[in-house]
């Protein structure tokens, strides 16, 4: 059966931005205004958010409910504020998980004197039942220069996050999972088939947007799904190292 390798390129995504209050965002996914049918979630990942705050620059109190909601800043620093009663701040590294569970409000502002990036990541959980809970993992609690680290694990919505950082010339096996979905944070990326697994003279994959390559670069995506045939694999291309998020899914 052909694998299917759908390429999102960073340039195609929904600008949802608010410029004058100095917020920028990049939706991968239907969201807010923008509505497309065919692009409404990918398994329980319902949104991929690229953020950038100027400072000063936030998102004032507004609610949330029924949804997992998974934070990865890769620049500045995100005061988050909700309520259950939680202040933290959240810095590159770090990953923040807020379960909205039957409803709960929060304030995400950028009150340092830098600018800020983050990736929002929205999915749907299993059941729609329970109470809001909070939780923040720190970068100097989790492995430091693995290949493949597991961030978060998120029993409510079957899914596993992933953080991979790729070395030139080191091919590094995706996470195993029904659904995967691909996000590269910086450099880039070239994946396939495991070398064992391509025959000679056989393409890579069955990619769609007119990218036969398969090459990733930095806020370009990939989903993936079907029934996978082999393993497949990612390497850094070019001469400096790469860094993406991996959603392992059971669909």
């Amino acid at each position: 059966m052909v694998r299917v390798i759908d390429v999102r390129r960073s340039g195609d995504r929904y600008r949802g931005s608010e410029p004058p209050s100095g917020i920028n965002s990049l939706h991968a996914f239907s969201f807010g205004r923008h509505y497309d049918p065919d692009n409404l979630r990918f398994g329980p990942l319902l949104a991929c958010n690229e953020e950038r705050l100027a400072p000063g620059a936030g998102f004032d109190e507004h609610p949330h409910s029924h949804t997992e909601i998974v934070t990865w800043v890769t620049e500045g620093e995100l005061t988050h504020q909700d309520s259950t009663g939680h202040t933290t701040v959240v810095r590159p590294g770090d990953v923040q998980h807020l379960s909205a569970a039957s409803g709960v409000r929060h304030v995400e502002r950028n009150d340092g004197p830098a600018p800020l990036a983050f990736l929002q990541m929205w999915l749907a959980p299993l059941t729609w039942d329970g109470t809001p809970a909070y939780s923040l993992i720190r970068r100097e609690d989790l492995p430091q220069d693995h290949p493949d680290t597991v961030v978060l694990t998120l029993p409510a919505a079957a899914a596993t996050l992933h953080h991979l950082q790729l070395t030139p010339g080191r091919p590094q096996p995706l996470p195993e999972a029904p659904l995967r979905y691909v996000h590269v944070l910086n450099g880039q990326v070239r994946f396939g088939p495991a070398p064992a697994e391509a025959p000679s003279g056989a393409p890579e994959a069955d990619v769609r947007h007119g990218t036969p390559a398969a090459e990733l670069g930095p806020g370009d995506s990939a989903r993936i799904g079907a029934p996978a045939e082999g393993p497949l694999t990612l390497m850094a291309h070019g001469e400096t190292p790469a860094e993406l998020l991996v959603w392992a899914m059971e669909g």
